[in-house]
C-alpha cells in the first residue's frame, strides 16, 4: 500500500501537534523548580478537571442543566461516590459506578 505524501504530512503534523503539548511543558518545568505554593496548586488541578467531566456528564442534558433527566445518573453516581470515599481505588469506583448504572438501567 502506497501513503501519497500528503497522507504522510498530515500524520507527521498530527503526531506533531499531539506530542509537542505534552512533552514541552514535562521537559520545561522538569529544569526548573516551583515554588511551593505552585505545586499545591497543581495538585488540585486533577481533581478539578474530574469534577467538571462528571458534573458535565451527571448534569447537562444537550448543553443545559437537567437534572430530571439524568436522575438515573446520578442515582448510579452515588454508590461509586461512595466506594471511591472509602476505599479511594479508582477501579473500585470504575466497577461500582458501571454495575450500579447497569443494575438502574435492567430495572429502571
Amino acid at each position: 500500500m502506497e501513503v501519497s505524501e500528503l497522507v504522510l504530512w498530515i500524520i507527521i503534523g498530527s503526531a506533531a501537534v499531539t506530542w509537542i503539548p505534552r512533552v514541552l511543558p514535562l521537559l520545561v518545568l522538569s529544569r526548573i523548580k516551583l515554588p511551593e505554593w505552585g505545586i499545591r496548586w497543581l495538585q488540585h488541578v486533577p481533581v478539578a478537571v474530574m469534577a467538571a467531566l462528571l458534573a458535565q456528564e451527571l448534569l447537562l442534558t444537550d448543553g443545559r442543566l437537567s437534572v430530571a433527566d439524568n436522575a438515573y445518573k446520578l442515582l448510579a453516581a452515588l454508590p461509586a461516590l461512595a466506594v471511591a470515599v472509602y476505599t479511594r481505588s479508582l477501579f473500585g469506583t470504575v466497577i461500582a459506578g458501571v454495575l450500579s448504572l447497569a443494575a438502574l438501567r435492567l430495572f429502571f
